[in-house]
Order: C-alpha cells, then sequence, then structure tokens
C-alpha cells in the first residue's frame, strides 16, 4: 500500500508541489488569524453571584443572603463546586460547572433560580451575576490623567471629576468594543448629592425624617399629560419637575409654619458629596488617582481585544474626547506580556531551526538533501498552524512550546526517509535502474516502522490529553499540537519528501561525510567493545538504572514551575478594621518605597474593591501592579522581587504576600485561594474554626520553605451594635422599625432619589452631618421621638413630644466580629495560604500532612482539605497513574503488531528505563523538580527512542530475512542505521538546547523539560545503539538461513556496499 501511495505521488509529482506550495500560503494566512494570549487559560466554566448589601456584617450576609441563595442553587445541572465568600456588605458565591457545560447555559440556568429566590431576600437587595470573564480577563489597566498633573496630589474635586468622566464617559466608550466584557472602575470619588439635616432644626420645626423624605421624592418628577390636538397638529403635555441644580434642593417646601413655608435649606445642608469608599487607587506613591480595568470576554483573543482597546484609547486621547484635556494613561498592556512570551518562542524556534539544518548538512554533507528535510520544517508548523485555526486552539506558550519540543522530532521521518534513498541512490550508481523504482523502493522499506514509530510517539503523549482541570487546559493544548505536528510530518515524509528528492536528489554518496566517518569508527569501536564482554555492558547497564532508581525519590516535585511575567504584584493585608483613609495613608508611603526601587518602572495601587461586586477585596488588603523595568535596568524579576519585601519590612502590623498578576488570578479563580498551597479546615462554629486556624499557621510558619502565608480573618473587624431593647421601646411607644430607621437613614445615608445631569444619573443622600454621627457617643446620645398620639394637658397635642436618647432604649457597645466567613459546599471552612519557596511542592506539604495530623486534634465534624496547586498536581498524578500503564499496553500491542513477536516488543520496550536515567540525572544534577513538564520530557525521550529503536530492529528483522546471519545483520544494521539514529536523535537534542539558554518570559515553564530530553536522548541513544544490539541475539525468534553470499562476505565494509545493490 505504502509503494502504491508513493508510486502515486512521484507520478503526479507536479501537483504535489503545487499544494504543497499552497498549503504554506494558507498556513501563512492562518499564522495571522491564529487566536493569540501569552498563557493558556485554565479558568473552570463559572458563574459568580454577587450581592452588595452596604454595612451589613458578615454573618448578617451569610444568614440574610447566602445560606438562600445556595439553597437555591443546589442541584443545578452540571454543578461540581459550590464556594462563597461572606465579607461587610458583600456577599459573593462562585458556582464552578463542568468544562463540557456552556457559560451562558450555565448563567441561564442560575438566572432562573435567582429570580426564584430574590423574593425571600432582603428588601431592596439584587443578587448580580460577575462578568463573563476569565482568571486571564483583566487585559487592560489605565489611569486617567492630565498632562501637567506632573507629582503632586490631587484634590477631592478633581478625583470626584475624573471618576465622573470615567464612569460616564470612558467606561461607555470602552465597553462597547468587542470582545469587552466589563470596565470595572476604581477609585476618586462617585459624585453624590447630599442633603445633611440638622436633628436640632428639625426638632425646632417639628419635623420627621419622614417627612424630608417624602418632600424631596415627591419634588423630582416629570408628569406626562399625554396629546393636545390643537390647529391639525398635535402636541405631547410634559409636566417638568426634576431637580437640576443643589438650589433646586433647596428651595423644595417641606411645611408651612403660621403662613411661612420651612424650606429644605432651613433645616440642612445641600451640598456635592461622595460615596461611601469601598476602595481607592494610588500611583507611585504620591497621590490617588482613578483607574479603570478593562476585562475582556471568555474565550477571547488577548492580542485582538487589547489592539482594538489600544486603537480606542489612542482615538479618544488624539481627538481630545475627555473634556479639560485628560488624557487614558495605560500602566498594565497584556500584549507587553504575550508579545514576550510569543518572542521567547519564536526566538528559540528559530534557533532550533538553524541548529537542525546544521546538524543536517553535516550528517548528510550534501544541501540538497538537507533542503528536503528542511522543507518538511517549514511546511509542518504551517499546516499545523491551518488545524489548530479549523479547531480554535489559541497560540500560546504551550501550545507554541509543544510545536518547538516537535521541531526536534517531526524532522525524524523525514530524515529516516530520505536518508535511506539518499543512500540507496548512492549504492545504486552505475547501475541502471530508475532513479523513481529506487525512490519507491527505499521509501517502501522504511514506511511501515516509520508509520509505526510515529503512532507509538503519539500515543505516548495521549496521557497529557487525558487530563482534567487546570493540568489538563495547561498541557492538553502541548500535546495536541505535538500529536497534530507529527502526523502532518509523517504525510509529508511518506507523500512530499519522495517527490522532492526526485526532483532534488541527483544520486546519493557512497562515503560518508567526516563527521560521521569520525563518529562512526568510535561508535564501531564502541560497539565491538559491548559485543566482546557482555557481562561488563550489561553490569554498567543495570549500575546506571539502580543509579536512577536511587536518585529517584530524591527529586522534588512540584506542579509548573513558576512563570515570571514581567510585572509584580506585592499584596499588602493590614488589620481587618482599618479605615480607608488610613489604608490610603499607608499603602501611599508602600508605595513610595516599592517606586525607589531600582528596576521599577511605575507602580499603581488598587485598594479595597472598585465598582464591580465580583471583585470581592476589603479595604485592607491592596493589590499594587508593579511595572517592572527588566532590560533597562539589568536586574532579575526575582531580585527587585528580594528588594521589595526588604522596603516593605518596614511598615509595622501589615502582612505581605507577593504574587504575579495572572499567576494571583488564576489562583484565586481556580482554587478559590491567591495561594499555591491552601489548607482548608472544614467547621461551624468561627471561633473554634479561628482557634485552629492559628495552629495551622504556626505549623505552616516553622516548617522550612513557607513564606507569604495569608489567614482569613475569622476575627478583628469592630462592629458596633447597637441591641434594641424590646421593653424599652415599648414603654416609649417605640417600634424597631422607628429605631432602624434611625440607624438606616440618620447613620448610614439613605438614597432618596437620583437627580440627572444630561444623561448622567447620581444619587441623592439624606444623611446626618458628620459632627452628630462621628463617634460612639455622638450616636448614644441621638434622639427618637415616639409618635404623638395622646392628647397633652388641656387636651393639646404636645408641640415636639417626648425626646429619647437612643442608648435610653437600646445597648450599644463595640465588639470584635469575624472580617469574612467563607464557605464551601454549604458548609464554613477557613483558609490558611501559603507559597513554597525553594522547596519542592509535594515534599513541603507531606511534611505539612505529617505535623499537623501527629500536633492538632480535630473536635469532632471538623477535617481537613488541602487545595491549591497541589490538589491539581495530586489529580494529575492520580490521573498519569492510570492512564500512563494502559498507554503503555497500547504501545506494547503495536510494537507486537509491527513484528508479531512478542520479544521484539519487549526488545524496544527495555529502551524506556533506560532513557530515563539521563532525564532523571539530568534533574537531580541541575536541581529542578520533577514536575509536570518534566513529565512532558520524558514522554518525548520515550517517543523518539522508540522510534529509533523500530528503525534500528525493523532492519536487523529484514536482514535476518535475507539470510545473514545474527552478528552479521547487528552489526550491518547498526552501521547502516547509525546515522539516521543519530541525526533524529540530534535533531531533536538541538531543536531543545535553545530552551536551556533561553532567559525570556516562560522560559522556566520549558526549562526542566529541555533538560530531561536532552539528557534522555544521550542515554537513550546509548540503549538504542549499544545495549540493544547485543540483548538482540538473546531475543532472536528466527531460525538462521544458509545462503551463498554469507561465506563469500570477505569483510564488513563489503557487505555495506554489494548486498544492497542486489538488492534495490
Amino acid at each position: 500500500m505504502i509503494t502504491a501511495i508513493v508510486r502515486a505521488m512521484i507520478n503526479q509529482r507536479l501537483l504535489v508541489v503545487v499544494i504543497a506550495l499552497a498549503l504554506c500560503v494558507a498556513g501563512g494566512f492562518a499564522v495571522k488569524s491564529l487566536s493569540v494570549d501569552a498563557f493558556p487559560d485554565v479558568t473552570n466554566i463559572q458563574v459568580q453571584v454577587a450581592t452588595v448589601a452596604i454595612g451589613r456584617s458578615p454573618e448578617e450576609i451569610e444568614r440574610l443572603v447566602t445560606v438562600p441563595v445556595e439553597i437555591a442553587m443546589t442541584g443545578l445541572p452540571g454543578l461540581v463546586e459550590m464556594r462563597s465568600m461572606n465579607k461587610s456588605g458583600l456577599s459573593l458565591i462562585t458556582l464552578v460547572f463542568t468544562d463540557q457545560t456552556d457559560v451562558f447555559f450555565a448563567r441561564q440556568l442560575v438566572m432562573e433560580r435567582l429570580i426564584d429566590v430574590s423574593p425571600r431576600l432582603i428588601p431592596g437587595i439584587t443578587p448580580v451575576l460577575g462578568p463573563v470573564s476569565t482568571g486571564l480577563g483583566e487585559v487592560y489597566q489605565y489611569t486617567i490623567e492630565h498632562p501637567d498633573d506632573g507629582q503632586r496630589a490631587l484634590t477631592v474635586e478633581e478625583l470626584t471629576e475624573r471618576r465622573t468622566i470615567q464612569d460616564w464617559v470612558v467606561r461607555p466608550l470602552l465597553r462597547s468594543i468587542r470582545g469587552v466584557a466589563e470596565i470595572n472602575s476604581i477609585g476618586g470619588h462617585v459624585k453624590e448629592y447630599h442633603v445633611l439635616f440638622d436633628p436640632n432644626k428639625l426638632r425646632h420645626y417639628d419635623l420627621t425624617l419622614a417627612t424630608v423624605d417624602r418632600a424631596i421624592a415627591s419634588n423630582n418628577a416629570n408628569a406626562s399629560g399625554n396629546l393636545l390636538e390643537l390647529h391639525s397638529e398635535q402636541y405631547l403635555i410634559r409636566g417638568v419637575g426634576l431637580i437640576q441644580t443643589l438650589e433646586d434642593i433647596r428651595n423644595i417646601v417641606l411645611k408651612e409654619l403660621d403662613g411661612v413655608p420651612i424650606y429644605v435649606r432651613d433645616v440642612a445642608e445641600v451640598k456635592f458629596g461622595g460615596e461611601v469608599r469601598q476602595g481607592a487607587s494610588i500611583k507611585n506613591g504620591y497621590t490617588e488617582a482613578v483607574t479603570g480595568i478593562v476585562m475582556m470576554l471568555r474565550g477571547g483573543n488577548a492580542k485582538e481585544v487589547v489592539g482594538r482597546v489600544k486603537e480606542k484609547v489612542a482615538e479618544i486621547n488624539e481627538r481630545q474626547l475627555l473634556p479639560d484635556g485628560l488624557q487614558i494613561v495605560p500602566f498594565y498592556d497584556r500584549t507587553d506580556l504575550v508579545d514576550a512570551a510569543l518572542t521567547t518562542v519564536q526566538t528559540t524556534l528559530i534557533e532550533a531551526l538553524i541548529l537542525v539544518i546544521i546538524v543536517l548538512s553535516v550528517f548528510l554533507g550534501n544541501v540538497r538533501t538537507s533542503l528536503v528535510v528542511c522543507f518538511t520544517l517549514i511546511i509542518t508548523p504551517l499546516v499545523t498552524f491551518i488545524v489548530m485555526n479549523h479547531y480554535g486552539m489559541p497560540a500560546n506558550l504551550m501550545s507554541l512550546g509543544g510545536l518547538t519540543i516537535a521541531l526536534g522530532m517531526m524532522v525524524d521521518p523525514t530524515v529516516v526517509v530520505v536518508e535511506n534513498i539518499y543512500q540507496r541512490l548512492g549504492e545504486a550508481r552505475g547501475t541502471n535502474q530508475s532513479k523513481f523504482d529506487i525512490i519507491v523502493k527505499a521509501t517502501s522499506e522504511v514506511g511501515t516502522p516509520v508509520i509505526f514509530g510515529v503512532i507509538v510517539t503519539v500515543l505516548v503523549f495521549l496521557p497529557l490529553m487525558t487530563l482534567q482541570g487546570m493540568e489538563g487546559k495547561t498541557f492538553s493544548p502541548l500535546a495536541v499540537t505535538i500529536a497534530i505536528s507529527l502526523f502532518v510530518a509523517l504525510f509529508v515524509s511518506i507523500m512530499l519528501s519522495p517527490v522532492l528528492s526526485a526532483y532534488l536528489l541527483k544520486g546519493g554518496s557512497e562515503q560518508d561525510t567526516k563527521v560521521i566517518a569520525i563518529m562512526k569508527s568510535g561508535y564501531l569501536y564502541l560497539l565491538n567493545l559491548s559485543l566482546g564482554n557482555q557481562k561488563k555492558t550489561m553490569i554498567i547497564s543495570l549500575s546506571s538504572l539502580a543509579i536512577a532508581f536511587v536518585l529517584f525519590p530524591l527529586l522534588g516535585k512540584s506542579f509548573i514551575p513558576i512563570m515570571k511575567e514581567g510585572s509584580v504584584t506585592p499584596v499588602i493585608i493590614r488589620a481587618p478594621s482599618i479605615s480607608v483613609e488610613q489604608s490610603i495613608k499607608l499603602e501611599a508611603e508602600a508605595m513610595k518605597l516599592i517606586a525607589a526601587i531600582p528596576g521599577v518602572k511605575s507602580v499603581v495601587s488598587k485598594l479595597g474593591r472598585g465598582e464591580s461586586p465580583a471583585d470581592p477585596a476589603s479595604q485592607n488588603e491592596s493589590d499594587p501592579i508593579v511595572d517592572l523595568d527588566l532590560e533597562g535596568s539589568g536586574r532579575t524579576q526575582q531580585a527587585i522581587e528580594e528588594d521589595i519585601r526588604k522596603a516593605l519590612t518596614v511598615i509595622p502590623g501589615v502582612n505581605i504576600v507577593i504574587s504575579q498578576p495572572i499567576a494571583q488570578r488564576v489562583d484565586e479563580m481556580v482554587t478559590g485561594v491567591r495561594s499555591q498551597v491552601a489548607v482548608k479546615i472544614f467547621g461551624d462554629d468561627l471561633e473554634e474554626l479561628r482557634k485552629l486556624s492559628e495552629q495551622v499557621a504556626r505549623i505552616i510558619k516553622s516548617t522550612p520553605g513557607a513564606r507569604d502565608i495569608r489567614i482569613e480573618r475569622l476575627s478583628g473587624q469592630q462592629e458596633l451594635t447597637i441591641n434594641i431593647d424590646r421593653r424599652a421601646i415599648a414603654r416609649h411607644g417605640l417600634n424597631v422599625s422607628d429605631v432602624n430607621e434611625l440607624i438606616a437613614t440618620a447613620i448610614g445615608g439613605k438614597a432618596v432619589t437620583q437627580v440627572f445631569e444630561g444623561e448622567r444619573r447620581f444619587t441623592l443622600l439624606l444623611r446626618l452631618p458628620a459632627e452628630f454621627r462621628g463617634n460612639v457617643e455622638d450616636i448614644r446620645e441621638l434622639l427618637l421621638r415616639p409618635p404623638v398620639n395622646a392628647p397633652g394637658p388641656g387636651g393639646v397635642v404636645a408641640r415636639g413630644g417626648v425626646l429619647v436618647p437612643l442608648s435610653a432604649v437600646a445597648d450599644i457597645k463595640v465588639i470584635d466580629g469575624p472580617a469574612i466567613i467563607s464557605r464551601e459546599f454549604a458548609r464554613r471552612r477557613v483558609v490558611i495560604g501559603a507559597n513554597v519557596h525553594e522547596r519542592d511542592l509535594g515534599g513541603f506539604v507531606a511534611e505539612l500532612q505529617e505535623r499537623t495530623a501527629k500536633e492538632i486534634k480535630l473536635p469532632p465534624g471538623y477535617y481537613f482539605s488541602w487545595g491549591g496547586q497541589f490538589e491539581n498536581m495530586e489529580r494529575a498524578m492520580a490521573t498519569l497513574s492510570v492512564i500512563v500503564p494502559i498507554t503503555l499496553a497500547a504501545i506494547f500491542f503495536l510494537l507486537f503488531m509491527l513484528f508479531n513477536s512478542v520479544k521484539m516488543a519487549g526488545l524496544i520496550y527495555l529502551a524506556l528505563p533506560f532513557a530515563s536515567v539521563g532525564g532523571i540525572v539530568g534533574l537531580f544534577i541541575t536541581g529542578e523538580y520533577l514536575s509536570v513538564p518534566a513529565s512532558v520530557g520524558f514522554i518525548a525521550v520515550w517517543g523518539t527512542s522508540i522510534l529509533n529503536g523500530v528503525v534500528l530492529i525493523s532492519f536487523v528483522r529484514e536482514l535476518r530475512e535475507k539470510g545473514l546471519s545474527i552478528d552479521q545483520s547487528v552489526r550491518k544494521a547498526c552501521e547502516q542505521r547509525f546515522r539516521p539514529v543519530m541525526m533524529t536523535a540530534a535533531t531533536t537534542v538541538l531543536g531543545l538546547a535553545p530552551f536551556l539558554t533561553a532567559t525570556g518570559l516562560g522560559s522556566e515553564v520549558q526549562k526542566p523539560l529541555a533538560i530531561v530530553v536532552i539528557c534522555g536522548l544521550i542515554t537513550a541513544t546509548m540503549m538504542t545503539m549499544v545495549v540493544m544490539p547485543m540483548l538482540y541475539r538473546w531475543f532472536d525468534d528466527m531460525p538462521d538461513k544458509e545462503t551463498p553470499t554469507q561465506p563469500a562476505a570477505p569483510s564488513l565494509p563489503a557487505i555495506d556496499q554489494q548486498d544492497p545493490v542486489k538488492n534495490v
């Protein structure tokens, strides 16, 4: 069948070349339209339900909002995880669905349940769905600035004006861009109209809060009088009564007293103010700023979306669409990271390409032959891009990394085919055989082992394709890309290479190149030595295997090496009860210290939460983004991180956690925790959970390798509780609602109505001035007025009534409450997170588990769960432990099909443990951990060593069938297959060599993989070319044949030159 295919291809060779060139052109277009991002998006399918209830405590939020919503969500189709976070004024429930669930279908299901549960929640509170974004969604961040700002601190008025422009001008402009899901605003002051009433004046004019509330609300409305038909025309009738200015509010009449109207201005101060702040933004430590965060729609192309945003921003700035000469100035741009990561891959790809071409030229000594093989290196990636584009696979560090790994492997089939054609043409020189017949026969000879070799190599990568969750999304693209490129390379080697050989190869050379001749003579000496000293060879081989077995347990285990993003987020966590203003002062001090560090370009900090309720940070947590200038400063990211740590140690009472923008978001969205290791303790009692969490934190702190420890604060949030005494209010004829109205309106502030300014709308807030609610004593002395329903002496209703201080009807005290209450699957939990430094993740968690089991006694009903990256690593290892044996069995079956011999399949299988020896030793020497990329390296080594084993053994079998003895077959096969085997090994090794020296973004992920492949292939090739030939005689299952050519062979070179010609 292979013969027929090759013959058909050569007969239609012009058409084949035209199709190949057309595919190259199509591949070029596919590259341009490929979706591009820095990393694979590992975020699971999730829907966030956020509910804002300003001023409510975490316990109230849990009881009144979270629990009803959680009960409503149980039993949703495809729901695999439900976790929630309850903070002051915010409930955030994250619902995680299976990867097969469509995110919009999941949102529809959640919305249906929300509609059902909403009437059972607190009146006026509406749960909303978070944006359709992912952990990689924050692609572009900017501040609103003026060119003349300099380094001065902005005033409150400037910050209010800029926040208004951000919310009402910039946000609508950027949200209209295709691919943008949401624009989150943070910082500045949200403009409001404030009516600050004086309680003494209200009493003087005998007015109540309710009166002022009703008067303002009823004086801000338009009315419709329908239509008026007049003189053949019709007019719309409109009553215009909307509030337009502060003066309009001041002139609202509240009541009439003895013929004199009482206006709002008589009892209250009316002015512009700001919303109660939940967060702020600080730039470089010298000023507050107004910040916007562009969130990309799930599944979007980061490079395209950011490109569109940048175009729009440039247009806004150039055309001066913002008032007063304001500009949008970006401080975080994902395309910088994407470009840097792709540059790393592109550079290594080009370096690898050059190295592979040099190897081919040196080994073959013929530029034409190198050109045939090099065409594979051009067409294979381009066709791979076509397939990736068709199936919507994005180009990122992992998928392009797969292509780079495959670079050395994709030439293997073509090298074997072309090298065989080249050799057969050389052997047939001087004979009258048809060149086409020689090419067809030469391709057919190696066709079967090449096809089986590629299928086996692809099978070896099968375990990676079966991984689930975060690790599956990370490494599946890599495995799939390798599989696609290898299959493309197989088709090219069988169909295109013979055609190109027919055009380009004039005739092979019988002589080896000088490099090959020197290498071959050394190799033959080593082969003869091993064949002559079989016992010693076996002892050396088994000793190396034993060394690998001893070293393997000593290798540390980690999930994925931490990739440097070129930006750092030094999260600063303060005491939960800290005020926003104090937090801003501390943050400004910290930002000044960071901005002064060499290598820091700029630093913008986001403190607390922004407008989007799906952003759950509290006012005591900051999330700065430090933009680094690594090239300009000549410093490493690690050195700058250490300097940031040292600089921030001078700030008292804070906890510092250094992460990176994407890493932090992904950790949080996938596991609910912004740390590599998360210890979850489940239970019911908050006090018990707090004690246990402190015990665990002490153990983590004393464990070597732990840093950036963060504990969920189950205490430290000060609460001023006003416990209403029901007997006391009954004595005064008051209701709970009367006291609550005073608390909610007078102290908290009540949104009475909305004031329109053109398209913009602002809240009008009714509230006490700060001097009447500034401290606990002021709140105690607030006065309540009982309802006047009984006539006083003489039958006259007493004007003003009896006034009751709040302290007379309620017990007012300050207590310590929880800052956050977390839940998972409807159970309370507390999380202690930590990052691991200079130690392997697996060993760190193992030690922690051992110590917690020994030192902590859990009460009944309480239990531990281990999450974070460790959870993903465990899941990946569990999956691989099942899939790898199945894959190995499938490969064995394929080898058995190829050779129809269990012994031969077993012989080739012996290459696998020896292939692993080099990888294990390489990891041990370099100090790298056994991570998922290192496992991918082992898989790649196995694939290449099986391919080489198949090529060598199938040729030995072929020679045995022709009647040569075992010794002759082995020696001749080793000599003739030396060049292709060495070429496949060398191209794979040199294809990955650039990764060893690469220092760009993403090189950390590829380095362990390159180490394993390069070191592993050295031992694998030794095994294939030295140990396997020696072992062959024990595995041979073919009887010797008597042939006349056997005794006539004068020497080994004579067999090499004469016998193949007779059989061409």
